[in-house]
């Protein structure tokens, strides 16, 4: 009986679970074409594609509950009040959220990929070293002498940046 009464919405709601499927399978094909093309590892394009998930999913929750029945004013005033507690706690952590935003801008528009040599132009700490990996946080950096400095996403899109050499792991790796 309870089933009866909430039939259509949960044929409905598998028609939207489909549709949400193709549209994830499709969207990681075209971040892995995206990422191949460009040169980017496998471990970035996959961050990329749970943040699209994720993103998708939210939204897949949204129109379930619409499906079921709940108001769009009763969504509004949800949605808002967990956005304003995300806000809030996102102020307080903004340089986190920051270079996440940046390691996803430079998965699209970064022209540099791991194993260039770069030089950052810091006034206080210039950096000449190569990238060894892009994370969702920072970049890896790996300098002449062997150490490793991790330099935040957010920092290397507002400093000017030299490619030095294409492609230098290979001869950094004859070093060791």
């Amino acid at each position: 009986m309870f089933l009866d009464n909430i039939q259509s919405e949960l044929i409905t709601s598998s028609i939207i679970l489909v549709i949400f499927l193709i549209i994830r399978y499709v969207l990681k094909i075209f971040i892995k074409k995206i990422g191949q093309q460009s040169g980017i590892n496998d471990a970035r394009i996959g961050l990329i594609s749970r943040y699209t998930t994720v993103t998708l999913f939210l939204i897949f929750i949204l129109f379930i509950a619409y499906i079921f029945g709940a108001e769009f004013k009763d969504l509004a005033v949800i949605f808002s009040s967990v956005f304003a507690v995300i806000g809030i706690a996102l102020f307080a952590i903004w340089s986190i959220l920051s270079n996440i935003t940046s390691g996803i801008i430079m998965f699209f528009s970064f022209p540099y990929k791991v194993g260039d040599k770069i030089k950052i132009h810091d006034k206080d700490a210039p950096i000449e070293a190569i990238i060894e990996d892009i994370r969702a946080f920072q970049l890896h950096l790996r300098q002449d002498n062997g150490d490793l400095v991790t330099y935040p996403n957010n920092l290397i899109l507002q400093k000017a940046v030299t490619l030095v050499q294409k492609d230098a792991i290979e001869d950094f790796g004859d070093m060791h």
